[in-house]
């Protein structure tokens, strides 16, 4: 047997000002492919494993998986896919690891178009197709799949199990003759990403009810929050199910897809996240910081970019210094032209820099001006580590250069490239200690929750204009299908 097997992840935020040309994915091909997974943690290896245990061939064309950022260029989409497209050709299965939120300049529905592809090539051979919890699923993507499975954990922990399962189902049909189709509903509902967290709320109650029906009635069933910093026509939530082919089966899935999409439906107002307004915010961490013996987590959600944020926004950095917060460890904070001069100052250096605010906001009719900021340069490194996990455990990093600029009452990790901060290694590959301050501020939603929750005294969120704000009114939607909750009046749903 030969399995066609290859990941493609983009999470596309269209506002973003952030370009995603084919360099952005770092893009590993054939052989190379195959070596970037194995013994990792994403769904691409689970595949992998699941073909090796068969005794299959793998045909691994290509993995490439790029930061968030803005709608990928023509030029990349259309070479990565046709890579995809052309290895089809003579497999007995496709497993794909997509990420289920891809809009490309020469289409909006990148997936979807990527499967009807495949699907056009190797008609009646079984694909299945693991997915990121955020995917934007269409009709495209439903009507080209026998096997569709999300991720039910964000923080997402559960690549390499979501790509298992996928597999599993597929070799059953392979092996047992076994026929499955994917079906779905989709709500009229926007859900914010702070709200699509499985860790509490109303979408850990949807994901147990999703987990529960898997163990009565469905093969596999998602809840996909959707990713709505996509100006596409419906960046909505789903829930998705593959369907055993028979009169039962199809019966059994029904009646579980609507079950729990009315759930979510009747607990709307559960994915909806309202900001508190920055002073608030910061009074409140003053408060909760005080006699603490550990730091107070700030998180700068509206510049994270795991969802398209720029690195580089300093309005958060700024509101806690108008509020007399010092002891501050921040970063990483993506800002090449200063780590430039910091590096050329080298260390030990007394220096004054322009930092940040230094990529305008160009959807949004946003310009912010960089901050002079006066301090001392620490120290200076290759920006890289390895991330300890939990999530991508073992992967290398790198954020460019990095320099540690100390400013007196606030320390900040100046780098050259946006990045989340998954681990310490953000810090301590400068020498820093985050631990040893009495605030933490990160640029991030939820995936350094993991690492720096159970090191902090509590947490803050905290929201400014940025192009991952949970603030939907900066946004201007072009085509989003309206009406949607929250942006307007729905009528009921279903």
């Amino acid at each position: 047997m030969k399995f066609l097997i290859a990941r493609l992840n983009h999470e596309t935020n269209t506002f973003s000002p952030v370009p995603t040309p084919l360099e952005a994915f770092a893009p590993d091909y054939d052989a190379a492919a195959f070596q970037a997974n194995v013994g990792m943690r994403t769904a691409m290896a689970a595949f992998i494993d699941a073909a090796k245990r068969v005794g299959a061939q793998c045909v691994t064309p290509v993995s490439a998986t790029a930061n968030p950022s803005g709608p990928m260029d023509a030029d990349a989409y259309n070479q990565l896919t046709d890579r995809i497209v052309a290895a089809a050709a003579g497999c007995d299965a496709i497993l794909l690891d997509l990420h289920g939120a891809m809009v490309a300049q020469n289409t909006p529905d990148g997936e979807g178009d990527l499967l009807a592809r495949v699907r056009a090539a190797v008609p009646g051979v079984p694909l299945g197709v693991a997915l990121d919890l955020h995917g934007n699923i269409t009709q495209k993507m439903i009507d080209n799949a026998d096997v569709m499975v999300g991720f039910k954990t964000y923080p997402h922990v559960d690549m390499y199990e979501t790509g298992e399962h996928a597999a599993r189902l597929v070799l059953q049909m392979l092996q047992q003759g076994t026929r499955y189709a994917v079906r779905w509903r989709q709500l009229p509902l926007l859900s914010h990403t702070l709200r699509s967290t499985t860790l509490g709320g109303a979408m850990a109650a949807a994901v147990s009810s999703a987990r529960q029906a898997e163990g009565e009635s469905v093969p596999a069933m998602t809840i996909f929050a959707g990713f709505s910093l996509a100006d596409i026509a419906a960046p909505c939530m789903s829930v998705v199910a593959t369907a055993e082919c028979t009169a039962e089966g199809e019966a059994l899935c029904t009646a579980a897809l609507d079950r729990v999409a009315a759930q979510i439906w009747a607990e709307r107002e559960g994915y909806v996240y309202a900001s508190e307004p920055l002073a608030d915010a910061f009074a409140r961490a003053q408060r909760m910081a005080e006699g603490a013996g550990k730091p107070l987590l700030l998180l700068d959600h509206s510049d994270n970019c795991m969802s398209g944020g720029t690195c580089d926004t300093m309005d958060v950095l700024q509101a806690a210094w108008r509020h007399g917060l010092t002891g501050i460890a921040t970063g990483p904070l993506s800002d090449p032209e200063a780590v430039a001069q910091l590096v050329a100052a080298g260390v030990g250096a007394q220096v004054s820099v322009r930092l940040g605010n230094k990529v305008p906001l160009a959807r949004l009719g946003i310009v912010k001006e960089p901050v002079l900021v006066h301090g001392t340069v620490r120290a200076i490194s290759d920006g890289s580590y390895t991330v300890t996990g939990p999530i991508y455990t073992g992967q290398r990093c790198s954020m460019g250069r990095a320099v540690w600029l100390d400013a007196g009452g606030t320390q900040i990790v100046v780098v050259e490239q946006p990045h989340e901060p998954w681990d310490l290694g953000v810090f301590s590959c400068v020498g820093l200690d985050p631990t040893a301050y009495r605030y933490l501020l990160l640029k991030s939603r939820m995936y350094c929750r993991p690492v720096f929750v159970p090191l902090s005294a509590g947490l803050v969120e905290c929201d400014s204009p940025g192009v991952t704000s949970s603030d939907y009114r900066l946004f201007p939607f072009e085509n989003l299908r309206q009406p949607v909750y929250p942006l307007g009046d729905v009528p009921a749903y279903p």
